[in-house]
């Protein structure tokens, strides 16, 4: 199976490539109000290194493009990038990347007992139950998501 994966989907073209040098943008100190505007700052308290901020360990990270609207209420939209961790355990809840009878997939992995599942987070999209019959290897946990406006 990670031969087949690595043939489809080279691992080094998701992975985070080294930086050469970083790149700091300024990180306002007041807080942008999504209900009454407040009055603006006029200085930056730091800069902020969006790789330190969405990506724990770059060994272990790669980035992957959603496809479909599966998972538009957990807020994951068509050709957004989502920041995928391999070097987290999935637990129930998490939302995952996976391959499914070797198709990639993106669900909230789910325990309802005994029983596990892949979860849509949209009511037009069915659940899937895992089973012995199914063939699944779950890739990483979806850390953040970056969706443009």
């Amino acid at each position: 199976m990670d031969q087949w994966l690595t043939h489809h989907f080279p691992m080094d073209l998701w992975r985070l490539a080294p930086l050469r040098r970083q790149v700091l943008l300024p990180l306002f100190t007041g807080k942008v109000a999504a209900g009454f505007p407040s009055p603006a700052d006029d200085y930056i308290e730091k800069t902020l290194d969006l790789n330190e901020l969405l990506v724990k360990k770059p060994a272990a990270t790669f980035f992957a493009r959603a496809q479909g609207e599966s998972m538009l209420g957990a807020g994951i939209h068509p050709n957004d990038i989502l920041v995928v961790d391999r070097s987290i355990d999935p637990m129930p809840g998490h939302i995952v990347i996976c391959a499914l009878n070797g198709e990639l997939t993106v669900k909230r992995l789910a325990k309802d007992g005994e029983r596990w599942q892949l979860k849509a987070e949209n009511p037009a999209y069915p659940d899937l139950v895992i089973h012995d019959d199914l063939e699944l290897v779950i890739w990483g946990v979806v850390t953040n998501v970056i969706h443009p406006l």
